[in-house]
């Protein structure tokens, strides 16, 4: 059944720089206001359907429908999700006409924008969809505060913030912790809210504004004031395999399986739901993404349309493992809000009672693809619910923030306010907060303490792809670029090193030195170089031998870990022990196991590390289980020149067995190597 509406009251949001934010919300009395005007703000919810806001806002005397194009928003786009943005916007527009209202469209800053309408129509009310990702939220504050200086106003307008709930959940702060724990609830899933037939219009003569084209749009981005240098944009457009093809051109036409290659030499339908230039992912308004979503339901039914042989076409060539296709289709569109999780979930699962005579099977699904699209919406929803704990919870010792990379959801934290700039990265496994008593000390220290939990791992979002060591390192950079914004000096243990020493030896811009904590990775004398990788198949024998060692994994995970802290076995403790067993039941984390198997670490790190020349710090645990420390560090300082060897009486995870060492050490490398190197900053 339907879930009640109710919508919480954004009452303060106080942001301050690398602290938590504060939220306190309580519900109104009422969402309506007879006499009143009501702005409801459009950014990733460009939608008529199921869109609780659109209906709360409905309830007033007149509604303001606004999008506005911010830089700070657009500016996390890549060309393909802008071209899908505009494709939205003229599909929301036309169906906001067809309910008797319109879309006010308004470029600039949000707070500056939605400032002056509040003034024009006299809004009490400013309707916005909640958000996890902290550069929205940052946005949504600056919206608040502005509000709240409007010297005309007797009362500074009320900001209602609307989610469209997959449960029924009252306080996030009781959701368990464990995703295993939550199925057990067994919570219905909430059904769509139905379309509205009219929405009242504002009486004031707005100009409604002309939807921008996208060369128009791209010439709007450029004169954004604080954009980082091309140079550095320029680097996520481009994939780690084309620069070491580059390396390798004998090896090109050999490894040319990429899907989007082979697409771009189809011709497209006039009616395909591949609406951009490349016409890599589903797109249009809300109606061309559920026709496309049940050509994909229907796979196997086979069709007659070409609309539909064309998604089934393609459909074939994106599963790189089962199930991998409906994000690659459907992840913007989902990200960008023209359907909902909730619409995706309850098209799949009428599908599948169609499919089989109103019954669903409680031992799986009969259709892959019905699996692939309810599965992938479920977890997007248990991590989206997992980020949103984090913003009214108060618990924990570092404030997490959210990042929004591909489409999933990035937890990251950042201590200090000045000094270099340090990121942090784990190792299998782990999560920022395993570098616990690394953040603050360093922060301390005269550093700026960046720390991440890389997709697949912790708390951050583990979706159905296929997990490489060059996708990680792609993921870092794209983190330096976007979110840090200057050079940084990189922090790497374990499959992290290597992680890192990928991203410095392609991107070596980004990177003021690198410092590996027992890195994983081999020293192979004779390489002048890259080798290219090698494609990654998943087969039945991963599928079993990923579900075997996690089931091994969780049985025996206290003494593993103990075992690589072997001069401190008292901090593998309860706290890490048990959220590594949180992260193991999550949705996706076989998949990620998966990726064990199929590791290629043939790049060798003297290779990696060659052009880092007295700038690469290696920290070296000598009693790690995992490895022959002695063996590997004569490899490393015969092959690897000018690198810096600090030995420790230590395990596999030195910085967290003997943090006040490796921080002492990490301290003295970084001040040493600002001392050598100028002031940079790409903002």
């Amino acid at each position: 059944m339907a879930l009640p509406l109710t919508f919480p009251r954004f009452l303060s949001l106080r942001f301050a720089p690398n602290r938590r934010f504060h939220c306190s919300f309580s519900l109104p009395a009422s969402t309506t206001s007879s006499g009143g005007s009501a702005i409801l703000w459009f950014k990733q919810d460009l939608r008529v359907d199921d869109h609780p806001g659109l209906v709360a806002a409905s309830e007033y005397r007149a509604v303001v429908p606004l999008y506005v194009f911010d830089h700070r928003i657009l500016c996390r786009y890549s060309d393909e999700t802008l071209e899908l943005v505009l494709f939205a916007l003229e599909d929301l527009r036309k169906s906001l006409k067809e309910k008797g209202s319109d879309l006010l469209i308004r470029f600039g800053s949000a707070e500056n924008v939605i400032r002056e309408l509040v003034k024009e129509v006299k809004a009490t009310t400013v309707f916005a969809e909640e958000e996890v990702e902290y550069h929205l939220c940052e946005i949504m504050v600056m919206v608040e505060e502005t509000l709240a200086t409007i010297p005309s106003l007797q009362a500074s307008p009320k900001i209602i913030l609307w989610h469209t709930p997959f449960h029924d959940i009252e306080n996030l702060k009781d959701l368990p912790a464990s995703h295993d724990d939550f199925k057990k609830l067994h919570l219905p899933v909430t059904s769509p809210l139905p379309f509205l037939t009219l929405l009242p219009l504002a009486d004031t003569d707005l100009d409604w504004g002309a939807l921008s084209t996208f060369d128009a749009l791209k010439e709007f981005m450029k004169k954004n004031p604080c954009k980082l240098e091309e140079s550095w944009t320029s680097m996520k457009d481009i994939r780690a395999e084309t620069i070491m093809q580059k390396e390798c051109p004998k090896l090109v036409e050999s490894h040319d399986n990429n899907p989007d290659s082979k697409k771009s030499r189809r011709k497209r339908l006039d009616n395909s739901v591949f609406v951009t230039r490349k016409g890599n992912v589903v797109g249009g308004g809300t109606n061309s993404v559920l026709n496309a979503l049940a050509a994909y339901l229907r796979y196997l039914e086979g069709t007659g349309r070409d609309d539909w042989q064309e998604l089934h076409e393609r459909l074939r060539g994106y599963e790189s493992r089962e199930g991998a296709s409906f994000l690659a289709f459907f992840g913007p569109a989902l990200c960008l809000g023209i359907i909902s999780r909730r619409r995706v979930y309850v098209e799949a699962i009428k599908y599948e009672k169609e499919r089989n005579a109103g019954f669903v099977s409680p031992f799986g699904y009969s259709a892959t693809t019905v699996a692939a699209a309810a599965d992938a919406v479920c977890s997007m929803e248990w991590y989206w619910l997992m980020a949103r704990k984090v913003q009214v919870s108060e618990q924990g010792r570092f404030s997490t923030r959210i990042w929004r990379w591909n489409g999933y959801l990035i937890q990251y934290t950042v201590v200090g306010d000045e000094g270099p700039v340090t990121l942090l990265v784990h190792g299998f496994g782990a999560f920022f907060e395993h570098y616990r008593n690394n953040l603050f000390d360093l922060a301390e220290g005269g550093n700026r303490v960046w720390a991440i939990t890389i997709v697949g791992f912790g708390k951050s979002e583990k979706p159905n792809i296929v997990y490489t060591e060059l996708m990680w390192a792609e993921l870092l950079r794209d983190f330096i670029v976007e979110v840090v914004g200057e050079p940084v000096h990189l922090v790497g243990n374990s499959i992290g090193g290597y992680f890192v020493a990928i991203l410095a030896c392609l991107w070596p811009s980004l990177v003021k030195s690198v410092i590996l904590i027992n890195s994983a990775g081999n020293v192979i004398p004779g390489y002048s170089s890259l080798p290219f990788p090698k494609e990654r198949q998943t087969s039945a024998a991963t599928w079993l031998g990923a579900r075997f060692l996690l089931f091994y994994l969780r049985l025996n995970i206290k003494n593993l870990v103990m075992n690589c802290y072997p001069t401190n076995p008292e901090r593998a403790d309860d706290w890490l022990i048990n959220e590594m067993l949180r992260a193991s039941y999550d949705p996706g984390a076989p998949l990620v196991l998966e990726s064990i198997f199929s590791f290629d670490l043939s790049i060798p790190l003297n290779y990696l590390l060659e052009g880092f020349k007295d700038k690469a710090l290696i920290i070296q645990g000598m009693k790690d289980p995992l490895s022959d420390s002695k063996s590997r560090l004569a490899m490393l300082k015969e092959h690897c020149a000018g690198i810096i060897i600090r030995e420790l009486d230590a395990g596999h995870c030195p910085h967290d067995e003997q943090p006040e060492v490796v921080n002492s050490i990490i301290s003295e490398w970084l001040a040493a190597i600002e001392i050598r190197l100028p002031a940079q900053s790409l903002l």
